[in-house]
């Protein structure tokens, strides 16, 4: 019962309802945003990447990691100092990779967040600092400036015998505004004839009412659905009208198309997800348990008897006899069966599964031969 209830109390709060409420579609407001449906083609966060050096640490760096030792020298070289490569120690010192996202619109001097990882044998990058690193894209091309002082959440201590204690990642280290944008990443809104929207999820019901809801504010022609994902919008050419006419285009409001059957059943967990439209066509069930219990004994007895010569020489027997002795028992559980409807709804579906007791194992297996029994109207996902 508190399996039923949890699943029926989830599903209530993904479709907006409190638990006591009926599944009725007419009390969900199904209309939604553009902005949380589509985003604008071209309009997202880039990726970046750079390789730096962290100093300061407190001799958990990379030691004698030939990479680090030959990043240093490569280093102190641009100051003017000769160093022999074999003389230097990086215990204090690590190479890492330095990644961070820049966001859309980013003007040169915004900060943006970077992740320092470790990259050799560093065990520890707690109190170091990164050094000035270029992080570029996928184009090569610099587009940030990284330096400062890590904030690692982990801790990471090794004691003389060889014993550790880790606690969460200390070969992680953030370090928060620590890069700065040095270069605009161009987008396609300042240029394109036309936004393009693209669906979060591919739907060609959303695609065609998010293309009539534009033309009903803006007017007909202002934009077409090209496919189940994306909608072509006519852009304003000048810069002010075009952010305007898209702040106004993010705030409309559609009515969303019922999602596909589905049922999600998480194995692992036993968590379980069904959209309201799955259904079920008359089908009856038997579900049964078969437990088998194997307990092993071993039985010990002694070879021989001991035998006493003349001369008090005591001779032992031969080694015990060791004999094994199973016992199985088989405890099968009575079937219990149960019958699906026509047209059975969700609720339904709810009740007859929990009202047989159904583990979650028990219930994967039920509703993959409901789907192969053409029973199931709905696509069955196991993750």
């Amino acid at each position: 019962m508190k399996i039923k209830m949890r699943l029926l109390i989830l599903l209530s709060i993904l479709m907006g309802l409190s638990p006591g409420s009926a599944f009725s579609q007419s009390q969900v407001d199904r209309s939604e945003r553009v902005k949380d449906l589509a985003t604008f083609g071209g309009v997202r966060t880039n990726q970046l990447l750079g390789y730096g050096i962290v100093v300061g640490l407190n001799g958990t760096g990379d030691g004698n990691v030939a990479a680090t030792s030959q990043t240093i020298q490569s280093l102190l070289s641009r100051f003017g100092m000769t160093v022999d490569i074999n003389a230097i120690n990086a215990k204090n010192t690590a190479a890492v990779m330095v990644t961070a996202e820049i966001p859309p619109f980013s003007k040169p001097g915004n900060k943006i967040d970077v992740t320092v990882s470790a990259l050799g044998k560093a065990t520890s990058l707690r109190g170091g600092s990164l050094l000035l690193t270029q992080l570029v894209g996928a184009d090569r091309e610099t587009y940030a400036i990284a330096q400062g002082n890590l904030a690692v959440g982990g801790l990471g201590i090794t004691g003389n015998d060889g014993s550790k204690v880790t606690v969460n990642v200390p070969t992680v280290g953030r370090i928060a505004g620590g890069a700065f944008v040095e270069r605009m990443v161009p987008h396609p809104f300042e240029t394109s004839a036309a936004f393009m929207l693209n669906l979060n999820v591919p739907d060609f019901t959303n695609s065609m009412r998010l293309a009539e809801a534009i033309n009903k504010r803006f007017g007909n022609g202002t934009a077409s659905a090209m496919d189940g994902s994306t909608v072509r919008v006519n852009a304003p050419k000048d810069l002010n009208g075009r952010v305007n006419f898209a702040s106004a285009l993010e705030e409309i409001r559609i009515g969303k198309s019922l999602p596909p059957a589905r049922v999600i059943v998480n194995s692992r967990t036993g968590t379980i997800v069904i959209s309201e439209g799955v259904r079920v066509t008359p089908a009856a069930v038997t579900h049964g348990s078969l437990t088998v219990r194997i307990k092993e004994n071993q039985n010990v007895s002694a070879q021989g008897p001991t035998i006493v010569n003349n001369n008090a020489v005591v001779t032992p027997g031969g080694p015990p006899v060791v004999t094994p002795d199973s016992q199985i028992t088989v405890d099968q559980q009575p079937a219990r069966a149960f019958l699906f409807q026509s047209d059975i709804q969700l609720s339904s579906i709810v009740d007859a599964v929990n009202a047989v007791g159904a583990s979650p194992s028990d219930l994967v297996a039920i509703l993959e031969a409901l789907k192969q029994a053409g029973a199931l109207n709905a696509e069955l996902i196991i993750i």
